[in-house]
Parts: structure tokens; sequence; C-alpha cells
């Protein structure tokens, strides 16, 4: 065997160190926390955390959805995929507690039930949500309303068992739909008014119910608060938003309609938005953007999505794009950015600022409702 002499135990040293100092920086940027789980009464559960929801863990697994995937693959504007089922949950929170109730994702509306429900009625479709193709192909066709839907359960510990106590579901429909009058044909979009839209997810809503309770295991008086999202356009940079919710609590009943007020918007504002909406937030954001501007000459643009409800804001996210790779650049660039933020930007709402280049993202820059700085992450 051959012996290792005092430079080889030193490099050999200096190596490990080096592993060590970089295993520790990796973790101090990213400040990754791992979720532990506890077993009880029979049950595995995520940890708990304030304001969080436990969640179901089944063979050492976190529980996907039944129906896992639709939402990703239907929703034609990416933004509303997470906006869509974040907010959904946000509004869960309202009517299920998260100290008193677990949440499960969707177990009981499976994958091919979804996806007939969210076809067209049809001789071989009768429960198909959306209407019969008419056959026209101007603005006189029978549009698709109904774009996906998501279900999201709310139980409670009986025994050495979960018991389900609620269910949210939650449908997003279609400000316009688009189509092609032929085959591999050019795209063309119809227009749905805001009446039309809201009239007939009114109509669908007992039908979603009634399949609901149809399902094994859920019980004809579990609680189901029903809520409708209205998608935002294609080529839209800001997410839609729920507009209006119900309750059924037994049978396909439903309580009258409560509106949602929530809107996000798009800073800085085009021009032709002349609405109130967001006006001052828009001047803030203005002065921040010039500010970071001015620090570096590479800056490419920024932009933010405001989010309000009741006409209040309620969060906000940004985005500020750069055509610099230096990572001492990027360092100092997220640096300044947060110190911009603090002057410019509201207080008192969550914020997370991305910074990316074209091709990668950058740095994350994040700070609480609460929180009076920012944590960043610069990502290597």
């Amino acid at each position: 065997m051959k012996r290792i002499g005092f430079r080889g135990y030193v490099a050999i040293v200096l190596g490990i160190l080096i592993i060590a100092i970089g295993v520790v920086y990796f973790v101090n940027v990213n400040r990754v926390t791992l979720t532990t789980t506890k077993k009880t009464s029979g049950v595995q559960l995520t940890q708990s955390t304030p304001g969080q929801y436990q969640t179901v863990i089944k063979s050492g697994r976190y529980l996907v959805s039944a129906a896992r995937g639709i939402t990703s693959t239907s929703e034609t504007n990416t933004l509303d995929v997470k906006h869509f089922e974040s907010a959904l949950l946000d509004l869960s929170k309202t009517h299920f507690k998260t100290s008193s109730y677990i949440f499960q994702e969707g177990q009981y509306l499976s994958s091919s039930t979804v996806s007939s429900l969210l076809e067209r009625k049809s001789s071989s479709n009768s429960e198909g949500l959306n209407p019969e193709d008419n056959g026209k192909t101007d603005s006189s066709r029978n549009p698709i309303y109904v774009q996906t839907l998501t279900e999201q359960d709310f139980m409670t510990k009986d025994g050495s068992n979960l018991k389900l106590a609620g269910m949210v579901i939650g449908v997003a429909m279609n400000t316009q739909d688009e189509y092609q009058k032929e085959q591999y044909g050019a795209t063309y979009t119809q227009n749905i008014s805001d009446a039309d839209r809201i009239a007939y997810g009114q109509k669908i809503a007992p039908k979603i119910i009634k399949k609901v309770r149809e399902q094994k295991g859920v019980d004809s008086k579990t609680p189901i608060i029903i809520a409708m999202y209205a998608n935002s356009q294609s080529d839209s940079l800001a997410p839609g938003n729920f507009y209006a919710e119900s309750t059924s609590n037994s049978g396909t009943n439903l309580k009258a309609w409560t509106s949602i007020n929530e809107k996000s918007i798009v800073l800085p504002k085009e021009s032709t938005d002349t609405s109130s909406l967001g006006s001052e937030t828009n001047t803030s954001f203005a002065n921040f953007k010039n500010d970071v501007s001015n620090f570096f000459p590479n800056i490419a643009g920024a932009t933010a999505v405001a989010s309000f409800k009741s006409g209040t804001l309620s969060s906000m996210k940004v985005t500020v794009t750069t055509q610099f790779y230096s990572q001492t650049e990027i360092e100092s660039f997220a640096t300044y950015v947060s110190q911009s933020a603090l002057k410019y930007l509201p207080t008192n709402i969550p914020i997370r600022i991305v910074i990316q280049a074209a091709n990668e993202m950058q740095a994350i820059l994040i700070r609480g409702s609460g929180d009076k700085t920012f944590t960043t992450t610069i990502l290597d």
C-alpha cells in the first residue's frame, strides 16, 4: 500500500474543507428547510406550520391529486396555471381554518371523470359541461366556456383515519375561446362577455355539485364550496381572478352567489388604461424601475403583476430582466434592487422579485407582509 506523505495529507484536508465550505455556502444562500412528517393516530401528516395546512402522506409519499396534471395542460395562459390553484387555496382558508382541517389533494374526481366533464355535451357524452357544437365557425358558434376544474379536500381526524369534512371545487371559465375552422388552420378568437360567462357558470354549477356527490365517499351533506374563476386572455401578462362563490350544504342546492372582488394588473400600466385601480402603485413602481435602470446599464426592463382584493393592494410579483451574467454583478445588482424596493415599493404586503436573464433565473428576493427586509437567494 502506498503511503501518503505530509503534503498528501494537507491536500486531503484542504479538499475536505473546500467541500464543507461549499456545502455551507449553498445552504446559507438557498436557506432550504425540509418539512418532516409525523404519524398521528394511524395517518401520516406533514408537520404543522403556522398559517399552512397539514397535508396527507401515503406510503411515505405526498398524496397527489387523482386528476393531477389536467389544469397545467388545459390552461392556455401559464400564469393561470399556478394562480388558479394558489388563489383557490387562499379562498379555501376563509372556509376551512388551517388549525382545524387537514388538506388533501382531490381524491374523489378521477382524471377520466374531470376530462369527461370538460368536454362538450354530445350523444356520446351526456355529462359534458360545455355546450354542444352547433357547427358554426363564426361569432354565433357555441364557445368552450369551462376550461378546467380542480378539487381540494379538507379532512378531520376520525380515530385512526381521516374523514372528509368539506370540499372546494374551483372552476376556470374562459373569457375568450380560441378555435380553428379547419384542422391545422388559422386560429381564431371568440370573446365571451362577462354576462354570458357568469350566467353559464351558474347554470352548470349544480351539475358539478351533483357529479361530485355521486362519487363514493362523498356524503350527501358534505359541505361543498364552488368558486368561479375568470381566465386571463392567452397573451395577458397578468393572471385571471376568482369572481364568485357559492356553497352547497346538501344535495345540489346552492346558496346565493357571493361576489369576489379580486383583480390583477400589469405594471407599468398601459397608457390606454384609464382606471384608477393601482394608480399610486403604478407611480411607485415607475420610480423603482427608473432607479434600478439607472444603476446598471444592461437592464432590459422591469414589469410587475399587482394583485388587489376589494380595491386594496394585496401582493406584488416583480420581474427584472437583465443582460449580464457576471456573478459579482448579479450579487451587487440584487443588493441594490432590495434597497430600492424597500425605498419605493409598497410596504406591508408580500413581494417577490425575480432577477433573470434571457435564458436563466439569476436571483430571487422575497419579503413577507410583516418583514422589514428582503431575503435574497443568488442562483449559481
